[in-house]
């Protein structure tokens, strides 16, 4: 244990598996407790014994991360800065703050994209705190480590002795490892970022997809190029226009992060893959919505006579669903404009969305 500033998890090479955990705790009561119940050995033993695979050590610091009055998502964004900053492989925030769902008081909260948990202090109670922090400390960690994604034992030990082992180097090859084992714990990731409500929470990405999409139905050009784009160039299309707008929103708001050592290359790896990973479900959904929306304004805006005038032959149902296609990818390259004007904070919320643990009692 130990409460200096100076980085202890890169660089160092251990025969034995490693789990660098930090604690990083509020000055005050909050650090108090921290060090008493989660800074000595007992608890990282009991990590050993709980979360088999590798041995843990504990690093706990005084910080407050944040400045009140704050949310739970500036403390993980916080504590997780700290973690790629020290090399930790995994972080627990101890605060003074009280931290709320829906307004709504919870006890902790955990952030496995992130390898963030964070504890209130004030919704502990006033008896038995020490205990029950180190209980819910426990907990938050094992779901860090996939447990709530349904990782059976042999799987977790995987994980743990993973998590504490120096990478190798070979970018691809590393890249692969980390994709395929862990996939499950991607998964649980990805599913409790709940992609397909992103795009309801990017108001400027919407607005920008709607304009594009009506000026698009409107335009006589737009249906005969419709006619003639093909299934391949339709196809093209709609691919180029979701990576458009996935790459505006992760390179935009500063999504992708990159690891400032060796030892952190699988969390910053799985953090990277998760979050491209909901933001292309994000956008592939937000893809969808405006394809119903486009054969709805279509079937309504687009005259039959007109359109079969413009395109110089009869029109049927499969007329329009090329009509709607091409105007839904020329729409979600309105949305990739509009998504380079959202507010970077909006966009992380969106992206990552907040789940808590542990209710307050």
């Amino acid at each position: 244990m130990t409460t200096d500033e100076a980085p202890r998890g890169v660089g160092r090479e251990h025969d034995e598996p490693r789990v660098v955990l930090g604690v990083v705790a509020a000055p005050g009561p909050a650090f108090d407790l921290a060090r008493q119940h989660l800074g000595d050995q007992s608890f990282a033993t009991g990590l050993g014994t709980r979360l088999a695979g590798a041995e843990w050590e504990v690093e706990l610091v005084e910080n407050r991360l944040v400045t009140p009055p704050a949310d739970d998502g500036e403390i993980v964004a916080a504590a997780r800065e700290l973690m790629l900053t020290r090399g930790w492989d995994v972080v627990l925030g101890v605060t003074d703050l009280p931290l709320h769902e829906r307004r709504r008081p919870v006890l902790a909260h955990a952030s496995p994209l992130h390898g963030v948990a964070v504890i209130s202090i004030p919704a502990l109670g006033p008896r038995g705190r020490g205990r029950r922090l180190n209980d819910i400390a426990a907990e938050l960690l094992a779901r860090l480590l996939g447990q709530d994604a349904g990782a059976a034992d042999g799987e977790l030990t995987r994980r743990v002795r993973e998590l504490g082992t120096d990478t190798e180097p070979g970018a691809s090859a590393f890249t692969a490892r980390v994709l395929t084992g862990n996939l499950r714990l991607i998964t649980g990731m990805v599913r409790a970022n709940q992609p397909w409500r992103l795009t309801l929470r990017l108001s400027r990405a919407l607005a920008a997809a709607a304009a594009a999409g009506v000026f698009a139905l409107i335009t006589s050009d737009i249906w005969r190029m419709a006619d003639t784009f093909g299934a391949v160039r339709s196809t093209l299309a709609m691919i180029g226009s979701i990576i458009a707008i996935a790459a505006t929103l992760v390179i935009g708001a500063e999504l992708w992060e990159r690891a400032p050592g060796r030892r952190m290359r699988e969390q910053v790896a799985l953090f990277n893959i998760a979050t491209v990973a909901t933001v292309l479900i994000g956008v592939g959904a937000f893809y969808l919505a405006l394809f119903g929306l486009a054969v709805l304004a279509a079937a309504f805006l687009v005259v039959p006579s007109g359109f079969a005038d413009a395109l110089g032959h009869p029109v049927g149902i499969g007329d329009y669903l090329e009509l709607a296609w091409l105007t839904c990818s020329l729409a979600t390259v309105g949305g990739a404009l509009g998504a380079g004007l959202e507010d970077d904070d909006t966009v992380r919320e969106a992206a990552y969305a907040r789940h808590s643990d542990a209710g307050a009692e």
